[in-house]
């Protein structure tokens, strides 16, 4: 048997039920239609204060996030620890604007490493940088254009902000997952990251930048943060993804009548993605890999590649990652093989995670096959629990 076919270890978790609900929500995502009925449904019932927030944390919510605060995440932490699976407490809230908005992500992310760092089961916490900074200046930053006085005032906030969530990480020795956001405003990212990771990664890799492989410049990216680490003797911390903002960055490209920067095919994707991984396991002792993908033919390679290279399975400089509720086939199985891999956990009150779910959904709907891989391996673990 392959390792990824072992349905008894990926859904041992679930009780009969959750297995069912499972089935019940693929089944429903899979219809795309309905995916877009359901999800604008969604929003205008909760911005119409209907009363539906308990119908979707019953369903949708439960499923892929892991409660409505980072502690009362802890119970699905304890639980994923069982089997050996990693936590990363992802606060899921989008879309601030206001500073003092900005200035309460902050407070909630460091709320978030500070309660991470109490258990040994969560070696990671996550943010997003436009929970930090309006996107608007991170796009006049990425295109270098000058700053008037507030806005410059404005970006010192936002570095400051860096800057104290990287302090406190730092304290308690917990490493930091920076999300990816779209391609015009992650040059600014970088430049901020790429400062974070000289200071802190080191001695050992702190900080992680999200690298999306569908772009089709971020394996030059990836060679010139390389030469950077070496130079300047830092550990680069990359948490590699093939990306999540297909549609807005083709759209975006027709709007302003500039060359589309992702791949053109899928398998251009996969080549990038697999080079990626290729180009920073020969170069191990320069990088720390987070591996962040539900692919199992990538998955399968690395594994392969790790042994042809005589790197061990929990090499502290190589993680796995999946996201809650998708993929446990990849999780558990090779958490039960022994490798590192830990699970996204979204957490936030449900009408402020309602964002994050219908991207959930909506890049399940797309993807080719990953719905209909899901459906396939829940429908053959429910056959075995009905033979046993």
């Amino acid at each position: 048997m392959k390792l990824f076919e072992n349905t008894e270890v990926a859904f041992a978790s679930k009780s009969d039920a959750s297995l069912e609900r499972a089935y019940f929500l693929f089944r429903l995502i899979a219809n795309q239609p309905l995916v877009r009925i359901g999800t604008n449904i969604a929003q205008f019932a909760l911005k119409s204060h209907l009363p539906v927030e308990g119908l979707i944390r019953a369903t949708v919510f439960d499923h892929f996030c892991s409660g409505t605060s980072a502690s009362e995440s802890i119970t699905v932490v304890n639980s994923l620890a069982e089997q050996n699976v990693y936590s990363v407490l992802d606060y899921s809230v989008e879309g601030a604007k206001a500073e003092i908005s900005l200035d309460e992500c902050l407070t909630n992310i460091i709320a978030t490493i500070e309660l991470s760092a109490t258990s040994a089961n969560i070696p990671f916490t996550v943010f997003k940088p436009t929970g930090f900074g309006h996107p608007e200046l991170y796009l006049k930053k990425s295109r270098q254009e000058a700053l008037t006085a507030k806005e410059s005032a404005a970006w010192e906030r936002i570095r400051n902000r860096f800057i104290r969530c990287c302090e406190v990480a730092k304290k308690h020795n917990m490493m930091l997952l920076v999300d990816a956001e779209e391609s015009w405003l992650q040059p600014a990212i970088n430049e901020l990251v790429e400062e974070m990771m000289s200071i802190y990664n080191k001695s050992n890799a702190l900080i992680h930048i999200t690298t999306q492989l569908y772009l089709k410049d971020k394996l030059n990216y990836l060679s010139y943060l390389g030469e950077k680490a070496k130079e300047e003797n830092f550990i680069a911390g990359v948490k590699l993804v093939r990306g999540a903002y297909m549609e807005k960055e083709g759209a975006r490209a027709k709007e302003f009548n500039y060359f589309n920067p992702i791949c053109s095919s899928k398998q251009e994707t996969d080549k990038n993605f697999n080079a990626a991984w290729v180009y920073m396991l020969d170069n191990i002792d320069h990088f720390s890999l987070y591996f962040g993908s539900h692919n199992e033919d990538s998955t399968y390679a690395i594994i392969e590649a790790l042994a042809e290279r005589g790197i061990a399975k929990d090499h502290s400089h190589i993680w796995f990652g999946q996201l809650y509720g998708m993929s446990d086939h990849i999780s558990f199985n090779l958490a039960r093989a022994g490798f590192l891999v830990s699970k996204y956990l979204p957490f936030g009150p449900v009408k402020d995670v309602l964002p994050y779910l219908i991207r959930r959904a909506e890049e399940n709907t797309s993807v080719e096959g990953q719905t209909v891989r899901e459906l396939e391996l829940i429908q053959k673990e429910r056959k075995r629990r009905k033979l046993s």
